[in-house]
């Protein structure tokens, strides 16, 4: 609109001044506001008069002051808001902080007490060499699995239950009407004597090969089981980890290579992969017919295999002692020191894998078996001093890389893509960013050498 008015200057009051008013194009509810900070001459602030004449775009009477109003309703409406949402996010990062630092505690303990019971293992054969008893007589204390684990539950929770209670409610893992003989010997059986082969050629093994060269084949059972699991279970199939299979065949290929197809190496590879074969297959057979088990269940099963080797298997040992194939002199001749101490990291192995899967993540508690495998190469070169090959190491080398592929998780692929996508989308941002930054100190220099910026319709 155009009107005629008398100009603010008292020397130029008889010439009429031609006025551009501003369009009233105010936000609901603050117009009112708007005209109110007017002053009484007519006159706005002085920061709206310059955004009026330099055509800033955007620009309505009484701008600043409402982005001034605008701002310190927002800053008064949000705190206790943005003080709730920094609580959670602090929380959850303290939880998941936590979390990660357990994992690496067990990392390190699964770790140290796996290369420890290899060692003594070593250890015992110097003066002991009985692979099955040994085996029979770690397994049986594997009965303390679910007592360690009541203790811990007594401790730990308010609704306290008697052991009767509890171990009813654990042996649902047999079924609805919990574990009857039938079911016990029937479950039970298979898996007792999966484990107790999985044990007994591991010991087998540790006669004939360093503990490194052992614990890295051993490794292979994360290939084993994705074979198994593909073909029995049907799992989904990947690439990656079909890749990693080959790996660990290569491996396990080049270490019998290593000493050139013959005597004790060829045998020790054998039954370190027989190892770590029966190890898979108990996994998977483990899945297919139990499913997923939490850690009471998982006590209550591994401490009724216990009682099942103590009850069913004892006398293998005594055939083995009387056929002279593991012979033995008094009872108080025995070991027991390094038995006891066997037997126990044993146990500690065990229930920390069970525990750090519940406590943890679990792909965690699958490096800690993995760094097993530089651990026992630290005491074989340190104490025992063995001088590895560089065919052994390589093929070491290839079994750990193909461990480490098969951690991945199954949507790997998808998720790395997104993640490269989410940065490539922050790295335009930023550069644009940049860019605006740039432009800035150009347009406020030519505003003040009084260039009008007119803003298009």
């Amino acid at each position: 609109m155009i009107s005629t008015e008398g100009a603010e200057g008292g020397g130029d009051r008889d010439q009429p001044c031609v006025q551009l008013e501003p369009l009233s194009t105010h936000l609901p509810g603050k117009a009112g506001d708007t005209i109110s900070k007017v002053t009484a001459n007519g006159v706005q602030d002085i920061e709206d008069r310059i955004l009026r004449i330099t055509g800033y775009y955007g620009y309505y009477p009484g701008y600043t002051s409402h982005r001034r109003e605008e701002g310190s309703e927002s800053h008064a409406e949000t705190p206790g808001s943005e003080a709730s949402e920094e609580g959670t996010s602090y929380q959850a990062c303290a939880n998941t902080a936590l979390k990660v630092l357990g994992g690496l505690v067990f990392v390190l303990c699964v770790s140290s007490s796996w290369v420890g019971t290899t060692q003594l293992v070593q250890l015992t054969f110097k003066s002991f060499s009985c692979p099955f008893f040994i085996s029979w007589f770690s397994t049986n204390w594997n009965i303390l699995f679910f007592p360690l684990y009541y203790g811990g539950h007594v401790m730990t929770t308010r609704d306290k239950q008697t052991p009767i209670q509890k171990f009813r409610e654990c042996s649902r893992l047999f079924g609805e009407d919990g574990m009857t003989l039938k079911l016990f010997l029937k479950r039970t059986a298979p898996f007792s004597i999966l484990w107790t082969l999985t044990n007994y050629l591991y010991l087998l093994a540790l006669r004939k090969l360093t503990a490194t060269d052992v614990s890295a084949l051993y490794c292979c059972h994360k290939a084993f089981v994705f074979l198994l699991s593909w073909i029995v279970l049907k799992d989904r199939f990947m690439g990656v980890r079909i890749v990693a299979a080959i790996m660990a065949i290569t491996g396990i290929v080049m270490m019998a290579y290593a000493d050139g197809f013959h005597g004790d190496s060829i045998i020790g590879v054998a039954l370190a992969v027989g190892s770590a074969s029966t190890s898979a297959l108990y996994k998977v057979l483990f899945k297919m017919f139990l499913g997923s088990a939490n850690l009471g269940e998982v006590a209550h099963f591994l401490s009724t295999m216990g009682v099942f080797n103590l009850i069913f298997i004892s006398f293998i040992p005594i055939i083995l002692y009387f056929t002279k194939v593991e012979h033995w002199g008094s009872l108080s001749s025995l070991p027991w020191g390094y038995l006891c101490g066997l037997a126990g990291l044993w146990l500690v192995f065990n229930i920390l894998v069970n525990v750090g899967v519940v406590l943890t993540y679990p792909i965690l508690i699958s490096i800690g078996t993995l760094l097993s495998v530089p651990g026992n190469a630290a005491v074989d070169v340190l104490k025992n001093e063995v001088i590895f090959s560089v065919v052994r190491l390589a093929a070491t080398c290839i079994i750990c890389l193909g461990f480490l592929l098969l951690l991945l998780p199954e949507e790997w692929d998808s998720v790395t893509l997104r993640f490269l996508a989410a940065f490539a989308d922050k790295k335009s941002e930023d550069h644009g960013e940049e860019l605006t930054e740039s432009s800035i100190p150009g347009r406020s220099r030519s505003r003040a050498n009084g260039a009008v910026s007119i803003p298009m319709a």
